[in-house]
């Protein structure tokens, strides 16, 4: 296919200008590109040297030529990765080639060229790379007082097993920048998430010679702790806290009763501290009421995680415990104290009971640090200070010039030539790079504008709202809540009895309006619609002749879609929150999670457990209210959307068991 064709000829005009000659060598490269991105996908270095001279003079020829020195750059020499470097001087590319080479210094401590090439770093975002610079600080007697807290932050933040930051804590911990006990904790986490790698490379830097015992540990942690009467020595505490946290990350209430019953005394206050903290979480995650009472043991908050203190937080809001609530955000760091959500939460502590006037105060000035229009802490802020979601007036119009700025962005226009041929991955990297603040010269916020709007009209709606959700002053809800496909939305949704506006909110959640959106799991479309929950909506609407793959038709994707809502949505009494969360992770989930106490439907939202439901439902109730407030004009409000979640009644209809 022709892609260039599908942009317009301003955008063409553009990558002429930025990438001549650009129209005669389209054609021929397209397909190219499409073939060298599937060669580089299979490590297939020789067909990439094949195919990359015929990308030559292709306006993404820059990322053909990372591809193919990218899928060989373990044997590449300094003089061939600088070159790449001057050629395509300013690029994503790169960039990109920069942080790859530079992780690949770092592996083999390559120090003096790391050091040379990392100021010239423009994207500065790869905590691997960021370990391995305070590396060599460290190296040459130049840390700062700070670097011990800064690698551990990156070394925490680093889920999978990595080197750089493993290995500036192994420097750190040898100088005594950092504590042995610094080096457990990472130990612990990955106890606890189970990812039993990154707890051996932990203990291997803090206590090598207790490899040998640790295989029992994670691999039997209940034998282990069967065949030890003591734990003499904080090494040997260290592994029965870590035998303990493996088991309760399946069972919290078998390893409360082996805290309690012997383990407890053998181990330090900080070592009981974690454990119960650990423990506590895992009951709150499966919503038990036992959750708090596992947290009472806790001596000191401290000595918990900021993941720990949210889910005390959580449960003690699920047992309406204000006190503990208010208590427990206090003891989490600045950083998760900042977050809207315990923001918030903590004001509705200040003011639940009989609050002083000081706390009114506090909680006031708290609400009014969020209150705003973006998500739906925000949007409860402003309805606690007692004004309605309204949509924002508009900024003002951009101007030809800047409109024609974003037109002239060589990084734009090769994001928007990927997306629409095809390279939708590299498309939405190179946009976001080139619109990222962290670049010298980078975006203000008419920039920023203007890049959504080009966006916008190219229909590549993801990055329109993306990019426009990034200005903090001028706030454009046309470009951050677009409404693609306005009239069969909204005729399909008012026909069956749903409102609009919870349509778009939740499809702007799903796919952000990307047409061909696939997720990893096999759902299709605007609506992310599974093929086995097609073909169960179809025949429960009568949809005659359906078959699979009609599900990518955009009138059909909203069609099932929404019909699936609105099933979901008597299924669970019209609640909005209740249907999101089974839109999201399946009915059969949300039935057991509203089992337990009558909640506030905020409170029953933030205790899901699943951390993607979570996040999902609490957007597309934000979304919803903003398109609300769009569509209809009028102020909005969350709150009357939420409602209470509970069991439900006796007397109400069973649900629809076989809703997949």
């Amino acid at each position: 296919m022709q892609w260039h064709k599908i942009l317009t000829p301003l955008l063409a005009g553009a990558v002429l200008a930025a990438a001549a000659p650009w129209a005669a060598a389209q054609n021929r490269g397209d397909d190219t590109l499409l073939e060298m991105q599937q060669a580089f996908r299979k490590g297939d270095r020789q067909r990439l040297a094949a195919l990359l001279p015929g990308a030559r003079g292709h306006v993404l020829e820059p990322w053909a030529a990372y591809w193919e020195l990218r899928a060989r750059l373990d044997l590449a020499q300094p003089d061939e990765v600088n070159a790449f470097l001057q050629r395509w001087a300013g690029s994503y590319q790169e960039d990109r080639l920069r942080n790859d080479w530079l992780l690949l210094l770092g592996q083999r401590r390559s120090w003096d060229q790391f050091a040379e090439l990392h100021p010239s770093y423009r994207m500065g975002d790869d905590r691997e790379v960021r370990c391995y610079a305070l590396t060599i600080d460290q190296i040459k007697g130049q840390a700062a007082q700070d670097a011990g807290a800064e690698v551990l932050r990156n070394w925490y933040a680093q889920r999978e097993l990595d080197d750089g930051c493993a290995n500036a804590a192994a420097e750190l911990l040898a100088a005594k920048r950092i504590k042995p006990l610094d080096v457990w904790r990472k130990a612990r986490l990955g106890a606890e998430t189970n990812r039993l790698r990154v707890t051996r490379k932990a203990v291997e830097i803090v206590a090598p010679e207790a490899l040998g015992r640790l295989r029992e540990v994670l691999d039997a942690p209940v034998k282990y702790l069967k065949g030890h009467a003591t734990a003499r020595g904080h090494e040997r505490q260290e592994l029965v806290v870590l035998a303990l946290a493996r088991i309760a990350a399946s069972d919290a209430g078998v390893a409360a009763n082996l805290l309690d019953n012997k383990w407890g005394v053998h181990l330090s206050p900080e070592e009981r501290n974690w454990l119960w903290g650990l423990i506590g979480k895992q009951a709150a995650l499966a919503l038990s009421p036992d959750a708090l009472g596992y947290y009472a043991n806790v001596g000191r908050d401290a000595d918990l995680t900021d993941d720990m203190l949210g889910w005390k937080v959580r449960a003690a809001l699920r047992a309406g415990q204000w006190k503990q609530v208010g208590h427990a955000i206090d003891a989490m760091s600045a950083a998760a104290r900042a977050d809207s959500t315990w923001v918030y939460w903590k004001a509705r502590a200040l003011i639940a009971g009989r609050p002083s006037e000081e706390d009114r105060a506090s909680a006031r000035q708290l609400l009014e640090r969020i209150a705003g229009t973006a998500g739906f802490y925000e949007q409860l802020a402003l309805e606690e200070l007692g004004t309605r979601v309204s949509a924002p007036p508009a900024p003002a119009p951009l101007t030809d010039a800047e409109k024609a700025a974003a037109r002239a962005n060589p990084g734009l226009a090769r994001a928007l030539y990927a997306i629409a041929m095809g390279l939708r991955g590299e498309g939405v990297r190179e946009w976001n790079y080139s619109t990222n603040l962290h670049q010298s010269g980078g975006m203000g916020e008419r920039e920023l504008l203007a890049a959504a709007d080009l966006a916008c009209q190219q229909q590549v709606w993801d990055r329109c709202i993306n990019t426009s959700e990034r200005t903090k002053g001028a706030i454009d809800m046309a470009q951050r809540f677009p409404m693609p496909f306005r009239d069969t939305v909204v005729q399909r949704a008012k026909g069956i009895g749903l409102d609009p506006a919870y349509v778009y909110g939740l499809i702007r959640q799903e796919s952000r309006f990307i047409m061909d959106a696939r997720s990893g799991v096999g759902a299709s479309g605007l609506m992310q619609v599974m093929p086995a929950t097609a073909r169960w909506t179809a025949k429960k609407i009568g949809l005659v002749g359906f078959t699979p793959d009609q599900i990518t038709d955009r009138d059909t994707n909203i069609t099932i879609g929404t019909a699936y809502l609105k099933l979901a949505l008597d299924d669970f009494d019209g609640s909005m929150a209740l249907a999101a969360a089974a839109y999201n992770a399946g009915p059969g989930r949300p039935r057991n999670w509203r089992n337990g106490p009558v909640l506030d439907a905020a409170i029953w939202a933030e205790n899901v457990p699943f951390s993607e439901t979570r996040d999902y439902v609490k957007k597309v109730l934000a979304n919803t209210v903003n398109y609300a407030a769009i569509l209809t004009g009028q102020p909005q409000s969350l709150k009357s959307r939420l409602g209470l979640v509970g069991p439900r009644d006796a007397r109400e209809p069973e649900p629809n068991k076989d809703l997949p």
